[in-house]
């Protein structure tokens, strides 16, 4: 048909929904409306329809081309011509939403639209940039400290159409480009060479505003050299985005041989700063260019906007943190005095490039790579490209830190763009050739897709769009010129998704193979020294760099199927041993595991085929010496971190039939009570990878531990009953009663922890006292030497179950056992108030139950009594004070003892122990043994307000945690908070902190028990 032929609206009548639909348009019914507006009853339709197909969005470039005609008709005999001279056209109204409202409010640009689509699209360079922005407010681009000469909201106004003539331009040649993979780094240095000159531009605007409130003379004398950060810096900018800056300034004498004062010019100084920042962000007829952000400089937000050089320098040498260090990696002078600025560069250089021997470098590291995913919203994590996994930080993060690792001692890696950075590692043997290409690859795939939605309407975003039609534009735009398959939105997210898991793992081959390959003599097209890998391992954590060199030779060496697979698995499961708390420590624990298990094939598919197991496992043994001991004795229990179910706490009833089933196997004694040991040892073990892997909560952990240890002694008892029996052929003329006080008794020990006990009896019928009380205390002796004698062989990484009997009545001068007849005699007759207040903690563990239903008859009596005296308050009150003062261990801080300490375990325990001797016998849900479920009976019974109720639940969970944290950490109990930075941080992770929170955990504590003791004071003593 020939396009000229009728009206636009006759024609566009006739075009069918499935041709507008191949062509691209999203919305038929509208196109057809577009097409048939009058502005293009010239233009032949062919040609358009043709022209729209090259648009990443025909929509909108339809709608623009419209606008555009409506002012400008000669672009009709544009789209009717040769198509290669409108191609371009089509490609950017498509691509830009927002560059074409500019070409509508500026049409003295539409030259631009006459550059053709190219192989190589050429670029503007840095000096054409900064002359043509200059010139736009009337500066002189050859003088030393340019003055704008059309200034206030004019100078403005064309220093920003000069700066979007310029992006125009670029964009241009971006989006007719036939390769715009290939072509986005220059992208990149174009965007931030055009911002440099835009700075520039703003630069003089300022000095001309200032010169009409100073000397000229003198603000010629104050230079500013404005220091490019981030992306600026690196000349990889985007197309919108805020410019990070630093500036630094000095004084230059006049001819006279003046200086301005100090204070004056760093007044002007400032200001010249504030009015190039407004020149960029502030309102106007333009809009605004992106925001100029300062906050990277000393002491951030809180520092002076601008420095001297030696000021700068004095900071990075005294007080700057090693982020900001790493921050400097990408500095370079964008605008102003460049030879200051080259000044600066030389300066920082050093600061920079021996980061990676500074304390706290490693700590630093984590941090950023922390920040990567950090403070992304729920909902966006899947869509960001710049934030998420697998995404531009993910790569930038992997070869600036090779950079501070091997930076120090080869120059030639000291760049600053992250694709010139890959390459000069490539070619120091840092990385492998091919995996710098495809490093490389992605990461421009990724930038070019970021570029792409950020043009459409420049706006700052890094989210992948949501609603198909947009992610079909984006589709069509990062496709790029040459002719390819056909672009689909579900093709553009089948890429997305592929190269974002490539990235992901990416860090981990770039970053270890080579090593391994050094270490393990194997193939590799990197040539890694020793040193150079052990500088990687020193920037992961690791201090004794020789030793995990030897421990990963050991892992990678060899033929063997384990070797090949661990060659394989390595990288990553070193990188999760970095993350815990002693990297050194992991590695020989893992070695540990692997050389008792490598070779079992359900082992290599658990390392293999689970990531939660296996990293779980490097997290464990890199941060619990507790829990490395147990598994090195029993690797086998790695097999549970594959199983949440498998992680389980155990009820009661499970173990003591399985314990029951061992003593029926075994007739020997020693060696029935080893396999229940066994079992003790492994429930432990379960409970503690429970704990660790934040499967099983403090109560449940407290709970689960209590139950393994009751069992324990059900078991040890039965064989001694069992014992006596065989050996003296008869019952035993006693009935016992093993009676759990304390934290066991109130089912909340730790790892560790004794066993506090008591023991009572009643003769067998029939049987003589003295000779009942006798067997009872033959009985229970051998029970006690079961639980305690060495096992043949011995078990490994046993915690032996120390029983304490002391908290009998006249302590340990009194009867180690005794008739429920004397111990209501004693408690009636001689106890004081601490011995009944200790029984509201005395609960069954073992033995007869019908001695135990006597025996809590009589002390019910004593522990809930019908009248609780004042007396007996003010007793209470005294002994509290005394364990206060005679118990604290010497020289400790009462504000670091979980236990004993202020606010701690015992603040809590005895308030609620006083309200269940006060209030016990009236309230019945009160005469629990365990703190927590008697403090929330003292709520429903509104003895305690809700509010001070959890004040004190959150003091006691978090004390305890702490206390089980210090096993878990070293092995060893320990009631203070950790003083080591280490041990502090490992606590604060298996409590739940997010790693790097040691200190948010030691002033968390302390604000909590301070508060719990608040409560604590007014409650108990009333004050």
């Amino acid at each position: 048909m020939s396009g000229a032929t009728g009206s636009a609206k006759e024609r566009a009548e006739k075009i069918s929904a499935k041709e507008l639909i191949a062509i691209g348009f999203a919305d038929v019914t509208n196109a057809r409306r577009w097409l048939g507006f009058p502005e293009l009853d010239t233009v032949e339709l062919p040609a358009l329809l043709e022209g729209l197909s090259h648009a990443a969005s025909p929509d909108v470039a339809l709608q623009l081309l419209v606008r555009l005609m409506e002012q400008h008709p000669e672009i009709g005999r544009r789209v009717n011509g040769d198509p290669a001279d409108s191609e371009t056209m089509f490609r950017l109204l498509g691509a830009s939403e927002a560059l074409g409202e500019f070409l509508l409010r500026a049409p003295e640009n539409l030259d631009l639209l006459e550059i053709r689509p190219q192989v190589r699209p050429g670029t503007d360079q840095p000096a054409a940039l900064r002359a043509a922005l200059l010139e736009s407010v009337g500066a002189d681009p050859q003088a030393e400290t340019p003055v704008a000469t059309v200034t206030g909201a004019d100078g403005q106004k064309a220093l920003r159409l000069a700066y979007r003539r310029a992006l125009a331009r670029v964009a241009v040649r971006d989006v007719g480009a036939l390769d715009p993979v290939e072509y986005m780094p220059a992208v990149g240095r174009q965007l931030a060479d055009l911002a440099g000159a835009a700075l520039e531009a703003g630069l003089a605007l300022a000095r001309a505003q200032s010169n009409e409130r100073w000397d000229p003379a003198v603000v010629e004398q104050v230079r500013l050299a404005v220091i490019g950060m981030g992306k600026c810096g690196a000349r990889e900018l985007n197309y919108i985005s805020d410019v990070d800056v630093v500036y630094v300034m000095e004084t230059r004498a006049a001819e006279s041989g003046e200086v301005p004062d100090e204070n004056t010019a760093t007044e002007i100084a400032t200001e010249l700063a504030h009015l190039l920042a407004q020149a960029m962000m502030a309102t106007g007829p333009e809009p605004a260019l992106w925001e100029v952000d300062a906050n990277l400089r000393p002491e951030g937000k809180d520092g002076p906007l601008v420095r001297t050089l030696d000021s700068h320098v004095r900071y990075y040498k005294r007080w700057a943190k090693s982020w900001e260090f790493q921050a400097l990696l990408k500095a370079r002078c964008v605008a102003g005095d460049q030879e200051l600025g080259r000044r600066y560069e030389d300066a920082i250089a050093p600061f920079i490039w021996s980061s990676a021997e500074r304390e706290g470098f490693v700590e630093s590291v984590q941090a950023m790579r922390r920040r990567v995913t950090e403070n992304i919203p729920e909902a966006d994590r899947d869509r960001q490209i710049k934030l998420g996994p697998g995404g531009l930080r993910d790569v930038e993060f992997t070869v600036q830190l090779l950079q501070l690792v091997h930076g120090r001692n080869d120059e030639t890696v000291r760049t600053r763009a992250t694709t010139e950075s890959l390459a000069a590692l490539s070619s120091g043997g840092y990385i492998g050739r091919k995996d710098a290409e495809d490093f490389g690859q992605n990461y421009r795939w990724l930038r070019l897709l970021e570029h792409r939605i950020q043009l459409f309407r420049l706006r700052r975003t890094h989210l992948m769009p949501r609603d198909e039609r947009e992610l079909a534009v984006v589709a069509r735009s990062v496709d790029g010129a040459a002719p390819r398959t056909h672009p689909t939105a579900p093709r553009l997210v089948e890429e997305w998704t592929r190269v974002k898991r490539t990235v992901r793992s990416m860090h981990e081959r770039i970053f270890y193979r080579p090593m391994l390959a050094a270490l393990a003599n194997a193939p590799a097209d990197t040539t890694l020294t020793t040193d150079s890998a052990r500088d990687r391992l020193a920037a992961l954590g690791y201090q004794d760099t020789k030793a995990a060199m030897r421990h990963i030779e050991a892992l990678s060496r060899g033929v063997s199927r384990r070797a090949e697979i661990l060659r394989t698995l390595l990288p990553v499961l070193l990188d999760w041993l970095a993350e815990g708390v002693d990297p050194d420590a992991g590695l020989l624990n893992l070695r540990r595991v692997c050389d008792s298990l490598g070779t079992t094939p359900w082992f290599l598919r658990l390392l293999r085929d689970s990531n939660a197991a296996a990293e779980r496992l490097c997290h464990i043994l890199s941060s619990s010496r507790y829990v490395s001991d147990l598994l090195e004795t029993s690797p086998e229990s790695t097999a549970w971190l594959g199983d949440d179910s498998k992680l389980a706490t155990r009820s009661l009833d499970e173990l003591v039939t399985e314990m029951w089933a061992q003593l029926s196997r075994h007739r020997d004694a020693a060696e029935a009570m080893r396999a229940v040991r066994q079992i003790r040892r492994r429930e432990q073990l379960r409970i503690a990878l429970a704990d660790t892997s934040g499967v099983a909560d403090v109560e449940t952990t407290v709970a689960g531990l209590s139950d393994v240890d009751q069992a324990t002694v059900m078991a040890a008892l039965h064989l001694a009953r069992t014992e006596y029996e065989r050996e003296n052929e008869r019952s035993v003329p006693a009935e016992i009663l093993v009676v759990a006080m304390g934290r066991q008794g109130g089912r909340e020990i730790g790892f560790g922890s004794d066993a506090d006990v008591m023991y009572a009896y009643e003769p067998a019928e029939g049987a003589e006292p003295q000779e009942a009380q006798e067997a009872a205390e033959r009985v229970l002796a051998r029970m006690v030497k079961l639980l305690k004698q060495p096992c043949t062989p011995p078990i490994l990484a046993e915690r032996i179950l120390e029983i304490d009997n002391d908290l009998r009545p006249e302590g340990r001068s009194g009867a180690k056992v005794r008739s429920v007849a004397s111990y209501a005699e004693y408690y009636e007759r001689w106890s004081e108030t601490w011995e009944r207040q200790a029984l509201t903690r005395a609960r069954y563990m073992a033995g007869s139950e019908e001695v135990a239903q006597a025996f809590f008859r009589v002390v019910d009596r004593y522990r809930y009594p019908a009248e609780f005296t004042d007396r007996q308050l003010v007793d209470i009150r005294r002994m509290k004070a005394r364990v206060e003062s005679e118990r604290m261990p010497r020289g400790a801080d009462p504000t670091r003892q979980v236990k004993l300490g202020r606010g701690g375990l015992s603040d809590v325990e005895w308030l609620v122990q006083l309200l269940q001797l006060q209030h016990g016998h009236d309230v019945p849900e009160l005469r629990t043994t365990s703190t927590l479920p008697a403090l929330h009976a003292a709520v429903a019974a509104e003895l305690v307000g809700p509010e001070d109720a959890a004040v004190l639940e959150h003091a006691w969970k978090l004390a305890t945690d702490i206390r089980n944290g210090n096993v878990l950490r070293s092995g060893r109990a320990s009631d203070s908070v950790p003083s080591r930075r280490a041990d502090l941080e490992a606590v604060a992770r298996w409590i739940g902190y997010e790693p790097g929170s040691a200190t948010q955990l030691e002033e968390d504590y302390l604000r909590i028990t301070r508060q719990s003791r608040s409560v604590f004071e007014r409650l108990f003593y009333g004050r």
